[in-house]
């Protein structure tokens, strides 16, 4: 296996076109939207005061490409100083959307989807989840990542393990015609490269899931694209679908970043739908090590198709929305005893990477033991107000 990129932007960094926010702490102190051009990091807020606004404009590629701002110093000191938690910064990443929505897409992988099958299974006990594993298994007896969502097959084996009493919710949404589409976490509520990410004090068995996130306007366009890590909690979503929200929705549980990379000549969805997610978990506490990897040619569902599901006529978000596209990644390697899979270890550090996006790095605590969210939405356009930056 290649190890990881360490390199948190894209390999292709002269010709990426990137946009993503920082904390000016002097002479704003407020939140900055920023352009990446030839490896500076340029204020471009007096052009678009949200990264929401600035994906809306007809002329976007113009103004990343060549809007006057003021130049806030070398793009890889800003990403440097970000993991190294230097928050004495007169500059700092944040994650790099704002208004938009946080939608995220569940069971898009067919490893992914057997585990969520072995999650509602187990009832959120990791011991019971080997054996599980191996009945589902030789159960099911074929290759879910053939099977076309809604398909006449993925419905013949529906109604096979209907009738065999095997049926889940997770498999309807997995091989069903409706893909899952949830909300993530809120508008402003993201934590960038280099922050922890929380995990709800109640849980004993989790881990990360590295996804590609789309970037998408209010028109429904694909703009764009990042990396995310949509936490998961294991035990509470295993034993309930309903506790979801609880599951997915805590304070710190949704990282993106470090940058959105727009579309272009060199860079388009074709780029995604091939691409390859690596992962790294490093334990502090034991020298755990865990690497994995989702490739994107195995998703079940285009990742255009799961925009369509998410917006259209039945559904609008006019501040636009980021798109979480599923992971084919569940890591089982035990960790603290035999047969008791993976979770989480204070401190672990998560690194999600591919070479078109960089990498996105992030330590693991308690969701209430990191710093609480406190800017959303009225503060960011109080903030905006105060500096002159809202046009009427």
């Amino acid at each position: 296996m290649t190890a990881i990129q360490a390199n948190p932007l894209p390999q292709d960094l002269d010709q990426a076109l990137m946009v993503g926010r920082v904390w000016r702490s002097s002479p704003t102190n407020g939140p900055a939207v920023v352009a990446v051009r030839n490896g500076r990091v340029i204020d471009i807020t007096r052009h678009a005061p949200t990264v929401s606004e600035l994906l809306e404009r007809d002329d976007l590629v113009a103004i990343v490409r060549g809007a006057e701002g003021e130049d806030l110093g070398d793009v890889n000191a800003l990403v440097a100083a970000a993991l190294a938690g230097d928050e004495g910064n007169a500059v700092r990443l944040l994650a790099p959307c704002d208004l938009q929505a946080i939608k995220a897409c569940g069971v898009t992988f067919a490893v992914s989807l057997l585990e969520r099958v072995i999650e509602e299974q187990a009832k959120g006990d990791p011991a019971r989840a080997t054996a599980l594993r191996q009945q589902l298994q030789e159960t099911i007896g074929t290759n879910l990542s053939e099977l076309e969502p809604g398909g006449e097959a993925a419905m013949r084996l529906k109604a096979d393990l209907s009738a065999r009493g095997l049926w889940s919710q997770y498999m309807e949404v997995g091989i069903g015609p409706d893909a899952e589409v949830f909300t993530k976490s809120q508008p402003m509520s993201a934590v960038g490269h280099g922050a922890a990410v929380g995990l709800h004090p109640s849980s004993h068995w989790n881990n990360p899931e590295p996804e590609i996130v789309l970037a998408v306007n209010s028109r429904a366009q694909v703009v764009g694209a990042t990396l995310g890590n949509d936490v998961n909690l294991r035990d509470i979503e295993g034993r309930s679908a309903l506790l979801l929200g609880k599951a997915k929705d805590n304070n710190g549980s949704c990282a993106i970043g470090p940058f959105i990379r727009l579309f272009d000549g060199d860079f388009d969805i074709d780029t995604l739908r091939n691409a390859e997610v690596r992962m790294l978990i490093e334990g502090v506490d034991d020298n755990f090590e865990l690497a994995g990897a989702s490739f994107m040619r195995e998703i079940s569902r285009d990742p255009l198709d799961l925009v369509r599901q998410t917006c259209g006529k039945h559904h609008q978000y006019p501040d636009g929305f980021m798109l979480f596209l599923g992971t084919m990644f569940s890591p089982i390697k035990d960790r603290d005893a035999q047969g008791g899979g993976f979770t989480h270890h204070a401190g672990d550090r998560v690194s999600i990477s591919t070479p078109s996006l960089g990498t996105l790095v992030n330590t693991v605590q308690r969701s209430d033991q990191i710093a609480p969210w406190t800017f959303g939405v009225r503060a960011l356009y109080a903030n905006l107000a105060e500096r002159g930056l809202l046009s009427k």
